[in-house]
């Protein structure tokens, strides 16, 4: 069972990307393998055309699919995701994410934006068919800070939040190999909750 971490951030460095690698070095230190894949990185030609038949949109797409869960990240603007990351989202069949489990993380400028994950992210994801869409985590810019002397230092809140996160993906993951199912019953509405 592999993770993959998904970062829409157009630009690097970045908050979310930063915030992304963080959570995947908790999950690997829990035992977890993830992959790495960056929106930002592939052709952009490609991209906006969807060009199925372009080598790197294949080997993307081919990531996911063979993923059992995915972490994605993403940067806010202007109350949504990305375009890069809604570019590469619309390339995935109608079903890209059938049964996978599905960690979405988010950085913005400030709370006013945080519903963006539950209100544009969520349907997309759950349209993709992720039954099982974890509790998402949003981060303004002033919990992310980075330095090169000290690395990453987030708010003692995100911190907590992310590591719940982590403890809930990984406990998933770990159900799923003792059953051997990828299959997860839907979660009601009523009990999706975004975590501040």
């Amino acid at each position: 069972m592999t993770i993959l971490l998904l970062a829409g951030s157009p630009s690097a460095p970045s908050r979310s990307t930063r915030l992304l690698h963080y959570t995947g070095e908790k999950l690997a230190v829990l035992g977890h393998r993830y992959s790495k894949l960056d929106v930002r990185d592939l052709p952009g030609d490609a991209l906006l055309r969807a060009d199925f038949n372009h080598a790197a949109i294949q080997a993307a797409l081919a990531q996911v699919a063979q993923a059992t869960a995915v972490v994605v990240a993403t940067p806010v603007y202007k109350a949504s995701y990305s375009g890069v990351l809604k570019a590469f989202l619309d390339l995935l069949p109608q079903f890209g994410l059938t049964d996978k489990l599905v960690l979405p993380l988010a950085t913005g400028g400030s709370q006013s934006h945080m519903l963006a994950l539950d209100y544009a992210l969520r349907p997309v994801l759950s349209s993709l068919a992720a039954r099982h869409v974890l509790p998402s985590i949003y981060a303004t810019e002033a919990q992310v800070q980075w330095s090169e002397q000290e690395g990453l230092s987030l708010d003692q809140a995100v911190f907590q939040r992310i590591n719940e996160g982590v403890q809930q993906l990984s406990d998933s993951l770990l159900a799923l190999r003792k059953t051997g199912s990828n299959h997860f019953d839907p979660i009601p509405f009523s009990q999706v909750r975004c975590s501040v």
